[in-house]
């Protein structure tokens, strides 16, 4: 009877609260609908202080601190990647011991403390080199500025990384995403928390931008620090109501472990039927609330771990998990070695549209941005036209695009997520090709008013002429990182949600580390004369040359994520419900158990929903 206690104790404590007095028993529900304003008031407070932290900080770097523009690009690109990876570590921590509220907490405590330092250096004179207007023979920032710089990029950096993995999933957390799979509820849940996300940082790159390009930047940074200091205090103010799911043990131990079992076992012959490998519902109660992992074909060399020898199991009863790996465990595994290659696709995506912080605000600001003759947008806020695309596109993918392909797919969300991802590849290409043309347009301009020579000088074109490229990024954010998102929560085991939210930030990081080295080598090869990415004068640049080649290797990994996608098999997984437990205690997966190809989705489903074990 013990494991069944326990097994109803971690239910318990996952789900609801439960007072038994006598034969009636007292619940009283934690998480749902009721969560959202204080979890999504946090994230949104954390979206609205980073987007209006970031967003000009290139301008910040090169007018402020009068870095080079491609040191400064570096700086943030690096920044960016460092931001990107630590969310693993984050991850680690929730999924093990910490728990996700705790981890975003603490997080939250660390980014603030950042934002600090940066908006210090803001204020104080002595933090920052003397003013620069002309942009010639300027005095960079000292060691000393940089380094004050740095350690608070650093903590906003470690803040980052036990904000992003959690958040998304602690949302997510607090929904029956079972229920959610029926009625398509996980696909407008992982909308809605995008579609608020983009409110967020359209009020930060239109209010935080033209208050740091037009009042002062102590200002500008300090107020995103106040909102992102109240983002924790709403976040706590709704502690009493959350869904908190108690964590699994580290899964990065798991792994080991299922490695550690199947090279020892690596000679031991394969029973002749999968049912004979070993399962262990008591044991895998924690880390499949949602329902176990059924047997795979693939990777079948992994599956010597869970063979059964003398020496395997104590007197006790008890597995020797370096010895002995339970299916469930292994499919954990499997899950996440399936996974790889359509997330390593999206690295190359990242670090082709990393530009749109650094090259394309320059370019914004060598062109007329005067919307009245008193008016004139700050070249950081241009990028509110990819927000409001994403904005716009959400609704209209849901409400059109949606009932549409589901005519012709029969899918009930219309499409897959690898499907959904193709299509953001594509039109991320287009956007670039777009940006390449565009920049051969702004120096025509600048030729024919002999303006070539002027870096500061405003090229009598408008500003506009960037809107393509920001509008087709922004329409391929809606395909390609909302389907990203959901691909990366639905297939990975539910252990290990964090740990996938954190893959997602990864990517980021290397593609803003892969970004780094492309402009630093193109900038090193490619002359001093007329050099694609020049330092100062981006006039004399050849920028639409750098377009070019990111095209080519955006074609290039376009075609490696198709035969991915084509052979990608989806998780198996038997969500059939045990007695001992209601529908209302179980914390289940987005959308598990559609099994589906990148081009049929159900078919395939269907016979490998097939092989539930006893």
């Amino acid at each position: 009877m013990e494991p069944k206690i326990e097994l109803q104790k971690k239910v318990t404590e996952n789900g609801e609260e439960k007072k038994k007095d006598g034969n009636k028993c007292k619940k009283k529900q934690l998480g749902g609908v009721r969560t959202m304003p204080f979890i999504l008031a946090n994230e949104i407070c954390d979206r609205f202080a980073g987007a209006g932290f970031y967003a000009n900080m290139i301008t910040y770097l090169t007018q402020v601190l009068n870095l080079p523009l491609v040191k400064a690009s570096n700086t943030l690109t690096n920044f960016g990647g460092t931001s990107s990876f630590t969310p693993l570590v984050g991850a680690f921590i929730a999924d093990s011991f910490a728990g996700r509220y705790w981890t975003i907490v603490v997080a939250s405590i660390i980014y603030v403390l950042g934002m600090c330092s940066i908006t210090l250096s803001a204020v104080l004179p002595k933090l920052r080199p003397p003013p620069c207007p002309t942009q010639v023979n300027c005095q960079e920032a000292s060691t000393l500025q940089l380094w004050v710089l740095y350690i608070a990029l650093l903590l906003t950096s470690l803040g980052t990384g036990g904000i992003r993995p959690c958040v998304v999933t602690f949302a997510a957390d607090q929904f029956d995403m079972t229920k959610a799979q029926t009625d398509s509820g996980s696909w407008n849940f992982f909308n809605w928390y995008y579609f608020c996300m983009g409110m967020a940082s359209l009020t930060a790159l239109t209010v935080v931008v033209y208050i740091q390009d037009n009042v002062s930047w102590g200002w500008g940074l300090g107020v995103p620090t106040i909102v992102m200091g109240l983002s924790i205090v709403a976040f706590v103010l709704g502690s009493r109501l959350y869904r908190k799911i108690k964590p699994g043990g580290s899964p990065f131990v798991r792994v080991t472990q299922v490695i550690v079992a199947a090279v020892k076992k690596r000679n031991v012959v394969m029973p002749n039927h999968p049912q004979l490998l070993y399962e262990n519902k008591e044991l895998d109660a924690a880390i499949s609330i949602d329902g176990r992992l059924l047997h795979s074909n693939q990777f079948k060399w992994l599956d010597h771990a869970a063979i059964v020898t003398g020496s395997d199991i104590n007197e006790s009863n008890q597995p020797n998990l370096w010895r002995l790996a339970t299916v469930h465990r292994i499919e954990e595994l499997k899950s996440i070695i399936r996974m790889l290659p359509i997330w390593a696709a999206t690295i190359l995506l990242v670090a082709s549209h990393s530009h749109l912080g650094s090259f394309t605000i320059q370019q914004a600001r060598s062109m007329d941005r005067h919307l009245s003759p008193s008016f004139q947008i700050p070249p950081a806020s241009m990028s509110i036209f990819s927000t409001l695309t994403v904005l716009i596109g959400l609704p209209l993918y849901e409400r059109l695009f949606v009932p549409l392909a589901h005519r012709f797919t029969g899918n009930p969300v219309g499409i897959t997520c690898l499907q959904r991802m193709g299509i953001g590849f594509v039109i991320n290409i287009l956007a670039t090709i777009a940006s390449g043309f565009i920049e051969i347009r702004r120096k025509t301009a600048a030729a024919q008013h002999n303006l070539l020579d002027q870096p500061t000088a405003v090229i009598p074109i408008t500003v506009f002429w960037l809107l393509p490229q920001y509008c087709l990024h922004g329409l391929a954010e809606v395909f390609m990182s909302v389907g990203h998102l959901e691909f990366l929560y639905d297939q990975s085991p539910e252990s290990m949600r964090s740990t996938a939210a954190a893959l997602f930030w990864i990517a980021i990081a290397m593609g803003n580390y892969i970004s780094t080295l492309m402009v630093s080598l193109v900038h090193q090869y490619t002359g001093k004369n007329r050099n694609w990415l020049p330092d100062r004068n981006l006039n004399r640049g050849r920028l639409e040359n750098y377009y070019w080649l990111v095209t080519a290797i955006q074609v290039i990994n376009l075609i490696y994520y198709v035969i991915c996608a084509w052979h990608y098999t989806y998780k198996p997984i038997n969500e059939q419900i045990e007695t001992e437990r209601s529908d209302e205690d179980l914390e289940s997966a987005d959308q598990n158990g559609k099994v589906s190809n990148f081009l049929d989705a159900d078919d395939k489903g269907n016979k490998e929903l097939e092989l539930v074990k006893n």
